[in-house]
């Protein structure tokens, strides 16, 4: 489970991310949505270890993110919004590179780059140099290099940027697979139809302040309209 309990962090006098609460339980997708500004990457950030929280608990499998970091660290794979790869080095040479720093032996690694294989297709273009990538290419190998190491929560944010209609398919088909192997996926996206098609659980989020959090059939069902109309008026209605 990821649990969030209480979670703050200050930019100054501004809040960013302003008493957040939210418990996922494995098997689970979790949609993070909210305008420009809203607290979103802040709060990803912090999943990841690369902010520390002002204050609150976040606990990640049962550990404790900022008492135990480097078990953290072993635990989640994390793509942000605009993901670094090494140029010079070839797609399956960056993907070996990430899987030693997590002292993966040879044959898992084959092993794990063949099933991302099936679901990105990387084709031949896996033995050419990064720097003659397209930006759907680059894309799809971040996501692979945040899941080559088998983490327990995988973070990320706009997932979908770049991607042609069949490549963010398969990138759908891999998450959904992903996470009923007992994992998590958290994810961060301005595509609502996105978090509508896939997600187990919502979260808008607003001025740093979690406004809702549940699953998006009842939502839309009970509204009887769609996550985006639902969403512009929660906006709507905090300004």
């Amino acid at each position: 489970m990821l649990a969030i309990k209480d979670l703050k962090k200050y930019y100054g006098k501004v809040r960013a991310v302003d008493g957040v609460n939210i418990e996922i339980p494995e098997k689970s997708i979790f949609a993070f949505i909210g305008p420009n500004g809203a607290g979103k990457t802040t709060t990803i950030k912090i999943l990841a270890t690369l902010l520390l929280p002002d204050e609150g608990e976040v606990k990640i499998g049962g550990i404790d993110l900022v008492k135990e970091p480097k078990k953290i660290k072993k635990l989640i794979g994390y793509i942000p919004d605009t993901p670094f790869l090494y140029e010079k080095l070839t797609g399956r040479e960056f993907l070996q590179f990430v899987s030693e720093l997590f002292y993966i032996d040879r044959k898992t690694f084959k092993r794990r780059l063949s099933y991302l294989d099936d679901y990105l297709a990387f084709g031949d273009w896996i033995d050419n140099l990064v720097e003659s990538y397209s930006h759907g290419m680059k894309q799809r190998v971040a996501i692979a290099s945040s899941l080559i190491h088998d983490p327990y929560l995988l973070l990320i944010d706009e997932p979908m940027v770049g991607l042609d209609p069949l490549s963010a398919k398969r990138v759908k088909d891999l998450f959904k697979d992903f996470a009923t192997g007992g994992k998590i996926v958290f994810l961060s996206t301005h595509t609502l139809s996105l978090a509508e098609d896939i997600a187990d659980m919502v979260g808008v989020i607003n001025r740093g302040k979690l406004i809702y959090r549940g699953n998006p059939e009842e939502l839309t069902s009970r509204k009887r309209e769609n996550l985006e109309e639902i969403f512009l008026k929660m906006i709507a209605e905090q300004t």
